[in-house]
């Protein structure tokens, strides 16, 4: 008696297991039918990579759940645990694909901010190269600033050629006009107030 108890009690185990989720395998069409041992006629195809919920899984058959609630069977051979490559690839592609958009979007609004970067890189460059002009021509007036300064130290007590030659040239003229004056008015107070010459 415990022996056919203990042999009840592990026919039951399967359906106690807790449930699974499998998918049919690459490349395939599979019958989903009411029959548990799948002798009827299929009341719908699965296609390859339908994902479904094991209820029961005997040696040959699979009591499934599919995800819209239908309850059903199918054999067993024809379910994996892993993903179907099928799958795989196109959860891929729509993966890739929504990353390709949001990498669009991405751009689009980087676009704007990369070319007034560039704008401003391009003016700060320009403003770079005036600032060494400037800087290169500030150099120069320093220097000559320099040599000027030097100069005025060096003839701080001198005039200028031009000045010196000029005032000696009034004061020649003057010499002479004021020599010939004083030698009017004497001969002139010599001779009586006439002039000779």
């Amino acid at each position: 008696m415990r022996f056919l108890i203990a042999v009840l009690l592990l026919a039951a185990l399967p359906v106690a297991v807790i449930a699974e989720t499998a998918y049919v395998t690459d490349i395939l069409r599979l019958g989903l039918h009411k029959a548990e041992d799948t002798s009827d006629r299929a009341f719908r195809t699965l296609q390859s990579g339908q994902e479904m919920e094991i209820l029961n899984r005997g040696r040959n058959y699979a009591e499934v759940r599919l995800p819209d609630g239908t309850l059903g069977y199918v054999k067993v051979a024809y379910l994996v645990a892993d993903k179907p490559a099928k799958l795989i690839v196109t959860e891929t592609q729509a993966a890739n694909t929504e990353l390709e958009r949001k990498l669009a979007d991405l751009n689009a609004a980087f676009s704007q901010p990369a070319a007034t970067i560039s704008a401003l890189e391009q003016e700060r460059s320009e403003m770079q190269a005036e600032l060494t002009d400037a800087t290169s021509r500030i150099d120069s007036l320093q220097e000559i600033n320099d040599d000027l300064v030097a100069k005025q130290g060096q003839y701080k007590y001198s005039l200028p050629i031009t000045w010196v030659g000029g005032a000696l040239a009034v004061c020649l003229l003057a010499g002479f006009l004021g020599g010939l004056w004083w030698t009017d008015q004497r001969s002139r107070k010599r001779h009586g107030g006439i002039r000779i010459y």
